[in-house]
C-alpha cells in the first residue's frame, strides 16, 4: 500500500502548500521590485477642456497656456 495509498490522501495538501509557496515568492518579488523603484510619483493631469467654451485660434497657438 505504502506510497500509492498516501498519494491521493495527501495530494490536496501538497497542492495547497505549493500554491502558498508560489504566492509567497511572487509577493516577495513584488515587494523587492517596488522597493527598488521607489515611491511612485503622481503626474499632474491637465484639466479637461470645457465643452461649453469655444476653442479659439489664440487658445490653440498660445505657447504659455497653463
Amino acid at each position: 500500500m505504502g506510497i500509492h495509498y498516501d498519494y491521493k490522501s495527501t495530494k490536496g495538501n501538497k497542492l495547497m502548500e505549493k500554491q502558498a509557496k508560489r504566492e509567497k515568492k511572487l509577493a516577495e518579488k513584488k515587494a523587492k521590485r517596488l522597493a527598488k523603484e521607489g515611491p511612485k510619483k503622481e503626474e499632474k493631469k491637465s484639466p479637461a477642456l470645457d465643452p461649453n467654451k469655444p476653442i479659439s485660434l489664440d487658445f490653440l497657438t498660445n505657447p504659455n497656456k497653463e
